[in-house]
């Protein structure tokens, strides 16, 4: 009997009862015990089905169309996990039940006319149709693992990751500080809650609607205000300077504490202390989980324990030597679960709780062999390009792992979008040694509805002689994610000073992270070029890379500049000055009046591929020059070069950003069938 877990936030940990095919648990509000008429299930095609089932926060994907009768089937239907809604069986014994048929009556009713806001008070009418334009920018993707036959020790080791992910989930709310918003939702409000969910707040983040004021999850509009820092202390916009300006800015910045207001002082209180609770039970369900660890397990088993003992110590050292000792030669999982990257929150110091858990893909031992012998040679390649005072360092990091994700938690399940790459820890000496572990997540974006939308974006913008560049193979976006994950390993990364300051210290916070993604994704393109002149990739699957690398950049332009708090988007910012440089070189051409390649748009990009190596490697000099010597005058031409642009430069941008936001981005959903 196959059986999708389903962990709800707030929610038990339940399994469905079924024979074949997932069982649901929550059915549409207003939904009767009885269908008045059975629907055939054929009048809402899967994406549009899919699309309302978010609307309504429903918490089920029809994955495909298996035997092409355009109807949704029980045997077609995963359960997904976490989407908030009330308790009701959908599938029962193989059938749908009546609760699913008078879901399904509704649904069917709103691709025809739309969800009817006009009962509400003017402000509300705004504020729900801004709620629905949120979600119609998220393209529901699924992610299905299955485990029906694994051992049920296996199973048990599932199961309590996932009810680990859930206090994740609860930690990260805190520091977000969206905790406790979601019981203002209205109860008649599913899209509302699906907001919530999908955002991990009431705040919308989508393009087109980041910063509209009056789309929020929640009817009084809460600002959105940080749970690291005192609400007082952010209502100043430079609380962030003004923070790493005091003596004591070490201490109350340190990357796993919370700064609190006591009286007149502001102190650092560990995590261990601010998320007691939390941290607690999740260490002692990850001991649990260890004991489930089979003994050809141990690699994993000693990461559990010593996670366990990270989350009552708030000491992560423990946790990361025993976790760069497991790669794909000793263990067939991955998990990396406690607090790590900073991007989420406004002074990019405070480490986010996460859980990216997945299962370990053997193919990554193929690109393993051709990087490991000449790691030492790309470090060197840096450091001779960054220039003094930079010195070429002893590289010891893994040559990235290729894992396929079961769940992503916390700081790592994005509303748009998936991590792709990752390269951890950032701090401590397995960071400071180079013992790091690196990884590909290598299945995101390999489902049929993916190739084709990126597909189709990218013909709206590119001429028909560059497309013909393009291909659909994942195979080499791969290849750039391990480049840009490696990278991080290489030259002057985190932890390295210049006159005894860190780059976060020397530029901020928010230009240190920005940079960092900048010399890892420009050395991701300079070592494409590298690795082909040594024979190790050939120039056919250059061209291609850099291709989809800048396709890649496309998508991340189309997204802005800035957050709504103004706060810089790292990876939108690195893709504009890499496509800006390019363009100014004239390795990128405009072409006016020349149709793009899907034959419907005028004006395109045409891509000199032949001329992008020079480039780039001016482009690398420069940006490892600027971390190398820790120099902040040219971090902020660069920024303002390509960044902070006007007149026919912004054009540019406008135009990517107004042709890529016609397709609604993914966003990832997890389903785990047991």
């Amino acid at each position: 009997m196959r059986r999708f877990l389903v962990l709800g936030l707030g929610l038990a940990l339940v399994a469905c009862k079924k024979s074949d095919t997932p069982a649901t648990q929550k059915t549409v509000e207003g939904a009767t015990a009885k269908a008045e008429e059975a629907p055939t299930y054929d009048a809402v095609p899967r994406e549009a089905f899919n699309r309302l089932a978010a609307a309504e926060a429903l918490p089920v994907f029809w994955i495909a169309d298996e035997d092409g009768d355009g109807a949704i089937d029980p045997d077609e239907v995963a359960e997904l996990w976490g989407v908030p809604g009330p308790d009701e069986e959908w599938i029962v014994d193989g059938a749908f039940t009546d609760a699913f048929a008078n879901a399904y009556r509704a649904l069917a009713k709103g691709s025809r006319s739309g969800p009817d806001v006009s009962k509400y008070e003017a402000v509300e009418q705004v504020r729900r149709k801004a709620v629905l334009k949120e979600l119609a920018q998220g393209r529901p993707t699924v992610v299905v693992s299955d485990f029906t036959d694994a051992s049920e020790d296996d199973k048990a080791v599932v199961r309590l990751v996932v009810e680990a992910a859930e206090l994740i989930e609860k930690i990260h709310a805190k520091q977000t500080g969206a905790a406790g918003l979601d019981e203002e939702i209205a109860k008649n409000d599913p899209a509302s809650r699906m907001l919530f969910y999908r955002n991990q707040g009431p705040w919308c983040v989508a393009p087109a609607t980041e910063n509209d004021p009056g789309c929020n999850a929640i009817g009084a509009k809460p600002k959105k205000v940080s749970g690291l820092y005192p609400a007082a202390l952010q209502e100043n916009d430079g609380f962030c300077d003004e923070l790493a300006k005091r003596k004591d800015a070490d201490t109350l910045m340190h990357q796993f504490h919370v700064v609190k207001q006591e009286g007149d002082e502001l102190v650092a209180v560990p995590y261990t202390v601010a998320y007691e609770d939390e941290m607690t039970a999740i260490s002692e369900k990850l001991k649990a989980a260890a004991e489930k660890v089979g003994e050809d397990e141990a690699p994993f088993a000693a990461y559990l324990n010593a996670a366990a003992e990270s989350f009552e110590t708030n000491d992560w050292q423990p946790a990361d030597e025993a976790w760069s000792k497991m790669n794909v030669g000793n263990s067939k999982w991955y998990l990396r679960i406690g607090p790590d990257e900073v991007y989420f929150e406004p002074c990019r110091r405070k480490a986010g709780f996460h859980v990216s858990f997945a299962r370990i893909n053997q193919d990554s031992v193929t690109w393993q062999s051709k990087l490991n012998p000449v790691k030492s040679d790309m470090e060197k390649a840096i450091a001779e390009l960054a220039g003094k005072p930079y010195k070429a360092r002893d590289v010891s990091f893994h040559m990235p792992d290729f894992i396929d994700i079961i769940l992503n938690a916390g700081d790592s399940r994005s509303a748009h979008g998936a991590t792709i790459g990752q390269s951890l820890p950032n701090w401590g000496p397995v960071a400071n040694e180079g013992r790091g572990r690196t990884v590909a997540m290598t299945n995101l974006y390999t489902d049929e509805d993916s190739k084709v939308a990126l597909e189709e974006q990218a013909k709206s913008l590119l001429c028909p002689t560059t497309m013909k560049n393009y291909t659909r193979d994942p195979g080499v976006q791969v290849m750039s994610t391990v480049l840009h994950e490696a990278a991080h390993n290489l030259g002057p990364a985190h932890e390295y000073k210049v006159k005894g300051k860190t780059a976060s210290q020397i530029f901020g916070g928010p230009t240190a992270s920005m940079l960092e993604e900048l010399k890892a994704q420009t050395s991701a393109l300079y070592f494409t070029d590298w690795l082909q002149e040594r024979g190790i990739i050939d120039a056919k699957t250059a061209k291609q890379a850099h291709l989809r690398d800048m396709v890649w950049s496309f998508g991340h332009i189309s997204r802005g500049m800035y957050t709504a708090e103004n706060r810089p988007k790292p990876y939108s910012q690195l893709a504009a000055i890499q496509f800006g440089d390019l363009m100014n070189a004239g390795a990128i051409t405009w072409k006016a009046d020349e149709r793009a390649a899907n034959n419907t748009d005028v004006g395109c990009f045409e891509m000199d591929l032949e001329a992008f190596p020079k480039v780039i490697l001016a482009l690398e000099k420069r940006v490892a020059g600027i971390k190398a010597r820790g120099d902040v005058k040219d971090a902020k031409a660069i920024i303002a070069e390509y960044v902070d642009v006007k007149g026919d430069k912004k054009k540019v941008l406008d135009t990517i950003r107004d042709r890529w936001l016609r397709a609604p981005k993914a966003s990832f959903v997890y389903a785990i069938e047991l």
